[in-house]
């Protein structure tokens, strides 16, 4: 289901390939130099949706959450997909340490789960996805809301 609210969409998905194929349908659409911010809590959902993510892209290989790595790159897609996971990062100028200008300034698409963490390090113009479980309509129901 979609709700349009203002400049911002609603999108409910009540299984998790729900919100894989709504990160793969979000991916058609992403042109060199987005910047997708991912949000919300552990367990909410975003690994299935950056998995759906790289598939939209054409990513072939399998994509996990980063959280040890930090960064993964993702070069068999139509574009190259740099997936980051910040949540381990104690501030945001950590992203520039591991040369984060040379992704978010690239020629490739970036997804970055726990964006939250680094938005003071983030150009103005990112695109936000923000992910939430609500267990009284079912384990598996997300309200996924972005603003673009």
């Amino acid at each position: 289901m979609i709700t349009e609210k203002s400049d911002n969409m609603i999108y409910e998905t009540n299984e998790r390939n729900e919100t894989f194929e709504l990160g793969k349908k979000l991916a058609e659409r992403a042109v060199s130099g987005d910047i997708y911010c991912l949000s919300g809590d552990l367990g909410a959902g975003k690994t299935a949706f950056a998995q759906g993510f790289a598939k939209g892209l054409g990513v072939t290989e399998d994509v996990t959450s980063p959280t040890f790595t930090i960064l993964c790159v993702y070069e068999s897609g139509r574009l190259p997909l740099y997936h980051f996971d910040v949540y381990r990062f104690e501030d945001a100028f950590e992203l520039e340490d591991i040369g984060g200008d040379e992704y978010l300034y690239g020629d490739g698409v970036c997804l970055i789960e726990w964006s939250e963490k680094i938005k003071e390090y983030l150009p103005v113009k990112v695109k936000n996805v923000i992910i939430k479980k609500d267990i009284l309509k079912g384990e598996d129901y997300r309200i996924i809301e972005t603003d673009f």
